[in-house]
């Protein structure tokens, strides 16, 4: 399945899902219920993974890492501001492909959840800002489960805005 929105292309590996969409810009009137800032820019977010996405889920996948199995995988691509391209924090260049099990932990994680374990890594691509989050549904499947999200991203361009 190929997905394709706000210049970000994905062609999903069998059996994955995912999204790719705008976080809600909030309103004056509805500040105190959204995340953000009213009249702040929003960025693309795109969640991939190899399970159902519920369809309310947080930026970095709160609502969707409680759905987690044992060999369950979420991908989350998080874009900043064009401000934070090729700063240090994302000096990397291009879509991390390849990622490892030694990678991986739980102190990573958005929130703990038992078993769980994260990986965060920063990236400029095409002169946009990212940070690729990955969330393993148990951390001993990580030998298992990394092939389908190396997959996923290797799958995934990101093209220049």
């Amino acid at each position: 399945m190929r997905l394709q929105a706000h210049g970000i292309e994905t062609d999903l590996p069998p059996g994955w899902e995912g999204r790719i969409g705008l976080r809600t810009q909030p309103s004056a009137a509805s500040s105190s219920r959204a995340l953000g800032d009213p009249g702040e820019t929003t960025n693309p977010i795109v969640h991939l993974a190899n399970f159902a996405l519920p369809e309310q889920r947080g930026d970095f996948g709160s609502g969707a890492v409680d759905l987690m199995g044992t060999d369950d995988v979420l991908v989350v691509l998080f874009e900043y501001g064009p401000e934070c391209a090729d700063t240090e924090l994302f000096k990397r260049k291009g879509m991390p492909t390849k990622l490892t099990p030694s990678m991986f932990s739980s102190a990573a994680l958005q929130r703990t959840i038992q078993g769980q374990a994260g990986c965060q890594v920063f990236f400029t691509q095409a002169g946009r800002a990212f940070c690729c989050y990955t969330v393993l549904g148990r951390q001993s499947s990580a030998l298992r489960t990394l092939p389908q999200a190396n997959a996923a991203l290797t799958g995934t361009r990101i093209l220049p805005r």
